[in-house]
């Protein structure tokens, strides 16, 4: 086991003991393995950089390297698509620790020979990982505590964006472990560009659970960070209400753009909330909600909403109509209420029909008040019909 630390800038030595480069910064694949494996090395001739292969290094420890072969191209090395420079693009930056729910930064990198492959172990982010950069050879003592992350616990790397365009698609399976709220905290820790490739990194559907438990600036400012046809996508799973809100925080002319790129049925939902103020019911309320005629039985209404695809993520209250495709409120019914309820009953039989509402015009303040005072759950808003 070797630290990147330890191999930098030490020389490296041709097949007959020759000195001829020195050891500039390490090159991984980073990509679907949890443990990247060393490509091979970025060497320096002079002042010439170039590719050492994996295949032409015979071994590597702290006193440098040597090579299988006496021959060395010395081609300018160029980066290639999926490449991680360890020194570059890994040391000093931040990274998601998943198992530790924190962001952390890099001071130095583990690396393990396995069956003749070098990978990246670990991640050091002690203070003697970084005094281990600093000190003398020989001087750090091997008894000092250090604390290394598994690699595989590595949510994100908050690399320049050449090494994080690699990173994105490993990094959703491991962020998905983690709560939305969790990631978002997480995210916020982070640079906007960084927040940004998070977001880039989930699907639509986690990123969108994400941005709601983000402020609305910071939502905004994501989205018109990203492509917009994706940014359309996720604000089509964001909630009608949180993405009138954002709409409200961006630009005008971004907001218009990705508006118009909603699917028709979401921008439908998104359109009837934005007439309405902000700060009053209509702006706080969602078109997310269940309704169900009130001559169903209890038994009818709950094998349906066991059929509901899209079931709205809080159900608080099912709204009880007049009868089926109809908007007239005739009352609610909490669904603890409906699933004691006797499976024979109508639902006319067991809703509340005396019900506290809101009008979409009632300001925000008194809308907060009466949910308090009352201790609901959800307050429903209808308008002069009902």
């Amino acid at each position: 086991m070797l630290y990147l630390s330890q191999i930098l800038a030490r020389p490296i030595f041709d097949a007959e003991g020759e000195r001829i480069a020195q050891i500039k910064d390490v090159i991984v694949r980073y990509g679907e393995e949890d443990y990247p494996p060393v490509l091979g090395l970025v060497a320096r001739y002079r002042r010439r950089l170039f590719f050492m292969p994996r295949a032409k290094i015979s071994s590597l420890t702290e006193n440098g390297v040597r090579m299988n072969s006496e021959v060395i191209d010395l081609k300018p090395f160029t980066r290639r698509t999926g490449e991680v420079l360890l020194a570059k693009d890994v040391l000093d930056n931040q990274l998601i620790d998943v198992d530790g729910k924190r962001v952390v930064r890099v001071n130095d990198v583990q690396i393990i020979e396995v069956a003749g492959e070098w990978r990246v172990s670990g991640a050091d982010v002690s203070l003697q990982g970084f005094l281990r950069r600093l000190m003398p050879k020989g001087f750090y003592g091997s008894k000092r505590v250090v604390e290394v992350i598994d690699w595989a616990d590595v949510g994100y790397l908050a690399a320049d964006k050449t090494a994080a365009a690699v990173q994105l698609k490993s990094s959703k399976d491991k962020l998905s472990r983690l709560h939305p709220v969790e990631i978002a905290q997480l995210a916020e820790s982070l640079s906007p560009i960084h927040r940004t490739e998070i977001v880039e990194s989930l699907d639509n559907e986690a990123a969108a659970d994400m941005l709601e438990e983000m402020s609305t600036e910071n939502q905004a400012r994501i989205l018109e960070e990203m492509d917009e046809e994706r940014a359309a996508d996720i604000l089509e799973e964001m909630s009608p209400d949180d993405a009138v809100d954002v709409l409200g925080e961006m630009d005008e002319e971004k907001a218009q753009e990705l508006f118009a790129l909603m699917e028709d049925e979401e921008k439908a939902d998104v359109a009837e909330l934005l007439a309405f103020d902000k700060d009053t019911a209509g702006g706080l309320m969602t078109t997310e909600f269940v309704t169900f005629p009130k001559n169903l039985t209890v038994a009818e209404a709950i094998a349906r909403l066991r059929e509901t695809a899209e079931t709205p993520a809080m159900i608080y209250y099912l709204y009880i109509v007049e009868e089926e495709n109809s908007w007239k409120l005739a009352g609610l019914i909490s669904l603890r209420s409906l699933i004691l309820a006797e499976p024979t009953f109508a639902l006319s039989e067991v809703m509340r029909d005396q019900f506290q509402f809101a009008h979409p015009s009632d300001s925000a303040e008194e809308v907060a008040q009466t949910i308090a005072e009352y201790n609901l759950l959800a307050l429903p808003v209808v308008d002069d019909l009902g």
